[in-house]
């Protein structure tokens, strides 16, 4: 036996085979509670990938510390393709920033797969708040500094540092209050608590629809479907557009086989019509990427993410 073949076997004998993988079930983690957007999503994709795994798919929520935990303990498994994690991107690249005592620190730890959906966050007031416009919210943010109070659904989650942003490039002197999401900021804005609140559309579009509240800003790239009539916050003069994004990953090192073998399952899913239409009927977009554009992506953020955190003094310049 030559010496090359010889490598060549040792090499498979070191690693899974990609031929015979899965062999055994698959456990797919969620790092946010049963019942919210994270676990819903995860379960939808876990289903569809199912042809994929006929061993079949485990979903495992892990939640805590803002999905930092279930990250923490998909960077530890095997990197085997038996454990996944669908998580949003917040939980790798703002709450490794905010707490540097977390098992993992930036984009290069783990693989990134597949993108699997987006949405972007709003603002929102109740149908009879006097601002008509976007404009006349900030401008009444800059005449009376700290007296726009808006809901957000956490200190350092994506869509507070997407608010934030956005006070930096208006000037207008808002007030973030956090809240556990929007099972509490919703109530609050309804009760007058707070001027507006960031939020999903989905969570929004009901409210909207029964003449509850009003969208005055999306923070995306495009007008929203569902708010063809509210102009982005680039159409009205300050380019803001951080998105969330749900993605999964695998532990760093896993064989680029395997990872293609999961990717390529919850690519079918992400292609199939029926999935598009589940998500839109939450708000949320189907938003592929994969490969060296997602870790681009990923890396993006956090230096972006970083800049907004050392500003609002939530990590040290």
């Amino acid at each position: 036996m030559t010496r090359i073949a010889l490598l060549a076997l040792l090499a498979l004998a070191a690693s899974p085979c990609a031929a015979q993988y899965p062999d055994r079930n698959l456990t797919f983690l969620a790092n946010f509670p049963p019942g919210g957007l994270v676990d819903i999503v995860t379960r939808v994709v876990a289903e569809g990938m199912k042809p994929k795994f006929p061993h079949g798919i485990a979903v495992v929520n892990k939640p805590g510390a803002g999905g930092a935990v279930g990250v923490s303990d998909l960077i530890q498994a095997k990197p085997d393709g038996y454990t996944i994690l669908l998580t949003p991107q917040s939980s790798l690249v703002i709450a490794p920033q905010m707490n540097p005592k977390l098992s993992y620190k930036n984009p290069d730890e783990y693989e990134a797969v597949i993108n699997v959906v987006a949405y972007y966050p709003l603002l929102a007031v109740t149908a009879d708040a006097p601002w008509k416009t976007i404009q006349e919210f900030v401008a009444d943010g800059k005449a009376n500094p700290g007296k726009m109070r808006v809901g957000t659904p956490g200190e350092g989650t994506a869509s507070h540092l997407n608010l934030e942003e956005f006070i930096f490039r208006t000037g207008a002197k808002m007030t973030p209050v956090p809240y556990a999401g929007w099972a509490q900021s919703s109530p609050a804005l309804l009760g007058k608590h707070i001027e507006a609140a960031v939020a999903q559309p989905g969570e929004v579009k009901p409210l909207v629809e029964g003449k509850r509240m009003r969208v005055l800003v999306v923070f995306q790239d495009k007008r929203h479907p569902a708010f063809p009539d509210v102009p982005t916050a680039k159409e009205a003069g300050w380019d803001v557009a951080n998105g969330v994004w749900y993605l999964i990953i695998a532990p760093k090192g896993t064989p680029a086989p395997i990872v293609k073998h999961i990717h390529d399952a919850a690519r079918a899913v992400v292609d199939d019509p029926a999935f598009a239409k589940t998500m839109d009927a939450r708000g949320v977009d189907v938003d592929y990427r994969a490969g060296d554009k997602l870790r681009a992506d990923l890396w993006k953020e956090y230096k972006l993410n970083t800049e907004i955190l050392k500003r609002i003094g939530l990590i040290k310049p």
